[in-house]
C-alpha cells in the first residue's frame, strides 16, 4: 500500500475520533444534522423525550384501550345505616281528652299553672275547670259545675246543695271532707270538688274530661284508638296494682314486665304502656309491639348495636346512639351508592373519584385536554407573537412604538385575578363547558404572546441590518417575504425553545387554574379539575390515591418538557462543545 493511501486512511480514523466541536468535523456535518446530534447526546432532552411520548400513548392511545368512558359513573350496593326511629324517655304529660271535650293549648297552660300553685279550681277563658293528682305523673282534670255551698259556724257544717237526691249521706261524706281538710273527695261513683273560702265553702261536682299522664301507649294494631276511658282504667290500675280493669263491659288484663305494663286481651297483648316514646321515621311506618319491647330493652341495657327479625325476613342490624334523654335508632339496608372513593383493584387499578368514575381512564381523557390546550395555546399565541414581533422589528419607528406598548399593557394586565373573574362570569352565565374550554384556550393564548414578540423583536432588530437583508431589499422582493421568509427562520431555533419551554408553563396555568374552579369544568376531564380534589381536607388526607396520580402526571409531562428545551437550547447553540 503505497505512503499516500495510509496518509489519507488515518486521516480519516483521525476524522471519526475528532469531537463534534472541533471546527474540522462541524464542517462535515449539516445544521440541522449538528444540532439533531448534539440533541441525541443529551441525556436529559432523551429522557424528556421518552416522558413526552410516553403521556402521548397514555393519553392519546390508552383512552381507547379502556373499556370505561370518561364519563361513565360506577354503583355499588352497600350495607349503610339509615335512621329508622327515634326514642325519647318521656318527662312530660300527654294528654287524651275524652270524645266531644274541647280542651285547648290554652286550657293546657292554665291546668300547668294552677298545679305549680297547687290549686285544685283554675278557669280557663269562661270556663272553670278542677285538677286532682294522683301521684306526680298522673293527674285528672274535670270540668265542674257548681252544685253548693257549706256554711261552717262554731264548730258546725250546714250544706246546700242545688240538686236533688244527693241525700244525708251525700251531706255527712262533704261534712267528712272538710273535717279532714280534703279538696276531693268520691261519692257514689262521682268525684266532688270543695273551694275553701274561709266558712263559706263551694262545693262542686266534677266530670272527668282529661287524663294527664307521663305513660307512651302502644298498640297491638294500628287501627286502635286510645280512648279516654282506657286511658283512665289504666292508669287507676296501674296505681292500684290491679290485675285486670274493665273498660265498656271488655275485662283487660294488666301484667308488669320489667317496669313496662303490658294490657292483655282474651290472651293476647293489646297494648304495652311505659315511658318510652318510639316513633318510626317514616310516616307510613309501624312497629309491632315485641319490636318496640325489644328496642326498650336495649335502651335500658344500654347496647349499642342488636339482632331482631323485624320483617320476618331473617336477622336484621339495628343501631342505638343516644343524645340526652333522646336515642336514635338506626337500621342496616342495603344501597344502592355511587361508587365513590373506591380504592384501586383489579376492576379500577387506581380506584375511583368523588363521583363514581374511573381515575385512570379519567386521567388519560384529561392528558388529552392538558396536552391539547398546551400546544394549542403556545401556537396562537406564537402566531400572534411571530406576526405583530416581526413588524415591530423590521418597520420600527412608530409601528415599534404602538406595538411595544400594547406588549407593555399585556405585561401589565394581572392574568390570576383576571381568570378568577371571567371564570366567576361564565359561572354565573351557565356557559357549555366545551365552549369554556374554547374560550380558556384563548384568552391563555392571547395573554401569553407579549414574551415572544419581544423577543423576535429583538432579533430581527440584529438581522434586518445584514448584508442578505441588503440583497432581497435590492432585488425588490416584498416586505411580506423580507419578514416571514428570511428573517423569522432565522428566529426559529431561539422560537423552538420558547415554545418548548412554554408548554409545560401553560400546562401548569390550566392545571392551577382547573384546581381553582375557573379552568375546565365537569363533566370535562383535565389533570388540574382532578387534584380539585384536594379541596376537602378529608379526601386529601384519605384519599390520596384521588390526586397524587394527577400530580404525578403533571410533574412528568412539565419536566419532559422543561428537559426538551434545555436539550434544545443547548444544541442550538452554536458556541456549545459537545
Amino acid at each position: 500500500m503505497s505512503i499516500e493511501n495510509k496518509d489519507y486512511e488515518n486521516k480519516v480514523e483521525k476524522q471519526d475520533e475528532l469531537d463534534l466541536g472541533d471546527e474540522s468535523r462541524v464542517r462535515t456535518l449539516s445544521p440541522t444534522m449538528l444540532v439533531l446530534k448534539r440533541f441525541i447526546r443529551n441525556r436529559l432532552a432523551i429522557t424528556g423525550m421518552i416522558f413526552i411520548v410516553g403521556m402521548f400513548i397514555f393519553s392519546f392511545i390508552g383512552g381507547f384501550l379502556m373499556p370505561y368512558s370518561e364519563t361513565e359513573v360506577f354503583k355499588k350496593y352497600e350495607g349503610m345505616y339509615k335512621v329508622y326511629a327515634g326514642i325519647t324517655e318521656n318527662e312530660n304529660l300527654r294528654y287524651v281528652i275524652d270524645e266531644g271535650v274541647e280542651f285547648t293549648t290554652l286550657d293546657i297552660s292554665q291546668f300547668v299553672l294552677a298545679t305549680s300553685q297547687d290549686l285544685p279550681i283554675f278557669e280557663s277563658g269562661d270556663t272553670l275547670y278542677a285538677q286532682r293528682m294522683i301521684d306526680e305523673d298522673f293527674y285528672m282534670i274535670y270540668s265542674v259545675e257548681e252544685i253548693g255551698l257549706t256554711l261552717s259556724l262554731r264548730g258546725d257544717v250546714s250544706v246546700n246543695t242545688t240538686v236533688d237526691g244527693l241525700g244525708e249521706d251525700f251531706n255527712q261524706a262533704v261534712i267528712g271532707a272538710i273535717g279532714g281538710e280534703e279538696t276531693v273527695f268520691d261519692f257514689d261513683g262521682g268525684t266532688y270538688i270543695i273551694e275553701y273560702n274561709n266558712k263559706n265553702n263551694v262545693l262542686y261536682r266534677a266530670t272527668p274530661i282529661v287524663v294527664a299522664s307521663k305513660n307512651v301507649y302502644d298498640y297491638a294494631s294500628v287501627e286502635t284508638s286510645h280512648s279516654f276511658d282506657f286511658a283512665a282504667a289504666v292508669e287507676r290500675g296501674i296505681r292500684e296494682e290491679a290485675d285486670s280493669i274493665e273498660v265498656d263491659g271488655v275485662t283487660y288484663t294488666l301484667g308488669d314486665n320489667e317496669g313496662m305494663t303490658e294490657v292483655s286481651l282474651d290472651g293476647n297483648l293489646y297494648a304495652n304502656i311505659s315511658r318510652y316514646s318510639i316513633e318510626p321515621f317514616y310516616e307510613d311506618s309501624f312497629f309491632a309491639l315485641d319490636f318496640k319491647a325489644r328496642i326498650r330493652e336495649a335502651v335500658q341495657g344500654e347496647e349499642e348495636t342488636f339482632l331482631y327479625d323485624e320483617k320476618g325476613e331473617g336477622q336484621e342490624t339495628f343501631r342505638l346512639y343516644r343524645q340526652n334523654l333522646q336515642w336514635t335508632l338506626e337500621h342496616e339496608e342495603s344501597t344502592y351508592l355511587v361508587d365513590e372513593y373506591s380504592s384501586p383493584s383489579t376492576e379500577h387499578l387506581l380506584g375511583t373519584d368523588g363521583h363514581g368514575m374511573d381515575i385512570l381512564t379519567r386521567l388519560m381523557y384529561g392528558g388529552r385536554i392538558s396536552l391539547r390546550i398546551g400546544f394549542l395555546v403556545v401556537a396562537i399565541s406564537t402566531t400572534i407573537g411571530i406576526i405583530l414581533g416581526g413588524m415591530a422589528g423590521y418597520f420600527g419607528k412608530w409601528v415599534d412604538m404602538l406595538i411595544m406598548r400594547i406588549v407593555d399593557t399585556f405585561n401589565c394586565i394581572p392574568s390570576l385575578p383576571l381568570f378568577i373573574i371571567i371564570g366567576s362570569v361564565l359561572d354565573q352565565l351557565r356557559i357549555d363547558p366545551q365552549i369554556r374550554l374554547n374560550m380558556l384556550m384563548l384568552i391563555l393564548a392571547v395573554l401569553s404572546w407579549p414574551g415572544i414578540a419581544r423577543m423576535v423583536r429583538g432579533q430581527i432588530l440584529s438581522l434586518r441590518e445584514q448584508e442578505f437583508m441588503t440583497a432581497t431589499e435590492a432585488t425588490g422582493i416584498r416586505v411580506s417575504k423580507r419578514i416571514f421568509k428570511h428573517l423569522i427562520p432565522n428566529v426559529i431555533p431561539q422560537l423552538i425553545v420558547i415554545c418548548t419551554l412554554s408548554l409545560g408553563s401553560v400546562i401548569l396555568t390550566e392545571s392551577v387554574l382547573s384546581f381553582l374552579g375557573v379552568g375546565v369544568k365537569f363533566p370535562f376531564a383535565s389533570w388540574g379539575n382532578i387534584i380539585n380534589a384536594v379541596n376537602n381536607v378529608h379526601v386529601l388526607s384519605n384519599y390520596t390515591f384521588a390526586w397524587i396520580p394527577a400530580g404525578i402526571c403533571i410533574l412528568i409531562t412539565v419536566l419532559g418538557f422543561n428537559f426538551i428545551g434545555d436539550g434544545l437550547r443547548d444544541a442550538f447553540d452554536p458556541k456549545a462543545k459537545r
